[in-house]
Order: structure tokens, then sequence, then C-alpha cells
């Protein structure tokens, strides 16, 4: 591969990356502490991530526990949860906090996963972008006489197979988490 080629497709391999982080955020019923990732807690006045101020552990199924290093954050953390759009009443017994996940209903389900194939679909966009923009690239060095039109022919194609490497890759990922939520 080229290293011109690489260069573009480490942009599209950080937009998979980017959605194996969207959709670790996304719920299926089960407890999953990365829906937790995003939030931030007032620590001193310090916007600290939810990780960072306690130990968090899935004690049951559908059940997430944040255990804080110091009692007198709960409130803070119970705050910041509330504050966040997980969707759900943080319960504080003075010691820890625990998120008590429901079980989906059919259609909120279907509604997730309709949410998945939406980003799964922004994310095959912006790979499609990436590869258009360095078209425009390959197209520059052409204008420039810095290589050959059969070079420059042979990048497209290399960046095309590239482009379909991740766009496979991205249906397998919303097939698979597809899969996940509608499985009760």
């Amino acid at each position: 591969m080229s290293e011109k080629v690489k260069e573009i497709s480490d942009k599209m391999q950080k937009t998979i990356d980017h959605l194996q982080g969207e959709y670790a955020a996304v719920r299926a019923g089960r407890a999953n502490p990365h829906v937790l990732d995003k939030i931030r807690v007032d620590y001193y006045g310090t916007p600290t991530p939810i990780q960072q101020v306690g130990n968090i552990s899935v004690p049951d199924a559908r059940v997430i526990q944040i255990q804080p290093w110091e009692k007198n954050i709960l409130k803070d953390i119970e705050k910041a949860i509330q504050a966040s759009d997980v969707g759900i009443n943080p319960t504080n017994d003075g010691n820890c906090i625990r998120l008590v996940f429901p079980e989906l209903s059919e259609e909120r389900r279907k509604d997730l996963v309709k949410e998945v194939k939406k980003k799964g679909e922004d994310a095959k966009v912006a790979v499609r972008n990436i590869r258009r923009d360095g078209n425009d690239a390959f197209k520059k060095m052409a204008k420039n006489e810095d290589i050959s039109e059969d070079e420059i022919k042979d990048l497209e194609d290399e960046l095309q197979k590239a482009t379909d490497k991740f766009i496979k890759e991205i249906d397998s990922m919303i097939d698979e988490k597809s899969k996940e939520i509608m499985t009760v």
C-alpha cells in the first residue's frame, strides 16, 4: 500500500474507531459501563470522568454500581447522571449509586436499531468523504505533474479497495449491534 493511501486509510480507521465508541455507549438492555464514558462529575471544581472518581462494577446483568472513593461526592455523581442522556434515574443509598436498567420493550429495541443504523450510515458517509478528499489530492498531484496518469489510476483503485473494506466492516458492525439489541 502506498504511503498516501495508507495515510487516508488511517483516517478511515479513526472513523471506525469512533463508531465503535458510539456503539459501546448504546444501551442494549444489559448493563454496560461504557454508557457512563461521556459523563463528567464536578470534582473539586474540575469536570472529571466518572471512572476517575470511583469504582464502577456490574454486579448483575441489568445493574451498574458506582462506589465513589470519597462519600462526599455521591450527590455530585447523582446530579451528573441525572443531567446526562443515559435516561436512568440513579439510586443513592448513602454508600454507592446504582443504575438499574429496565428490560427494553420491543418498540424501544426497534428505535435503538434505527439509531445504530443511522450512526453506521453516518460513518459510511464519513469514509466516502475521506475517499473523495483523497482522490482530490491525487488529482492535484497530477496537475502539479508529480506523478503520471497511470499512477493516479493505481492510487485511486487502491483507495477504492480500502474504502470498500471499511464500508464492509461498518456493515458487519451494524448487523452485529442490531442483533445484540434485538436479542431478548
